[in-house]
């Protein structure tokens, strides 16, 4: 403050100075045209009262401080363009995870699918052979999941024992180890099962895959 008010006062008896020169003395003293002296003194006089009405010291901001408020709004700019960019790329990866995951489920369903399936072919293949005891009018097919998980003895006279399957796969579409089971009199086209052997068996979910079908058409 003190300073201030000291080049504030230099400023007038600078400007009382030049004006008690001649012209041309004022070109050689001076070297800067005359109202530049008016224009200091005047900047000199408006600041040095803004700051006596404040009543407290001036507080000079550091000249880089312009320049870090600079480099952190930059900063803070850059943040939520990367921000956007990473949510833009999110909602573009969800779809990708997810045709992901039901890739991966449709993969597993096809695998329960024909492990069931080749369980009912080696059933029916030792049934063909005599291998097992069937029930009459079965086919030779198994006449429920069950049998292809239970134990089997092999011949009369043996103590062999087959099973097909260790257990019932469940199915990934629906979450359960329950399937949609057709007999070999059942109608291709039949959505209800005979209970008279398993021929066939199939998903118990009705939705959609990625190739356009029907998960309980396969």
């Amino acid at each position: 403050m003190l300073r201030l008010r000291a080049a504030c006062r230099r400023g007038e008896e600078l400007h009382r100075a030049t004006k008690r020169l001649q012209p041309g003395q004022r070109a050689v003293k001076l070297r800067y045209p005359n109202n530049v002296g008016l224009l200091v003194n005047s900047i000199a006089r408006r600041v040095g009262s803004a700051l006596a009405g404040r009543g407290r010291p001036a507080r000079l901001l550091p000249a880089n401080k312009g320049r870090r408020h600079s480099e952190s709004g930059f900063t803070l700019l850059e943040l939520i363009i990367a921000t956007s960019i990473l949510l833009v790329l999110a909602s573009a990866a969800l779809p990708v995870v997810r045709f992901s995951v039901q890739r991966q489920r449709e993969a597993q369903l096809h695998k329960a699918l024909r492990e069931i399936r080749d369980a009912i072919d080696h059933y029916k293949d030792y049934a063909d052979r005599n291998l097992i005891r069937v029930e009459v009018g079965s086919e030779g097919y198994p006449p429920d999941l069950e049998s292809l998980v239970k134990p089997i003895q092999i011949g009369a006279g043996s103590d062999r024992k087959v099973r097909f399957l260790r257990r019932i796969p469940v199915d990934p579409m629906t979450g359960r180890a329950e399937w949609n089971l057709q007999s070999v009199q059942d109608d291709p086209d039949s959505t209800s099962w005979g209970g008279k052997n398993v021929f066939d068996v199939h998903s118990k979910s009705q939705a959609t895959a990625l190739n356009g079908t029907h998960y309980a058409d396969w």
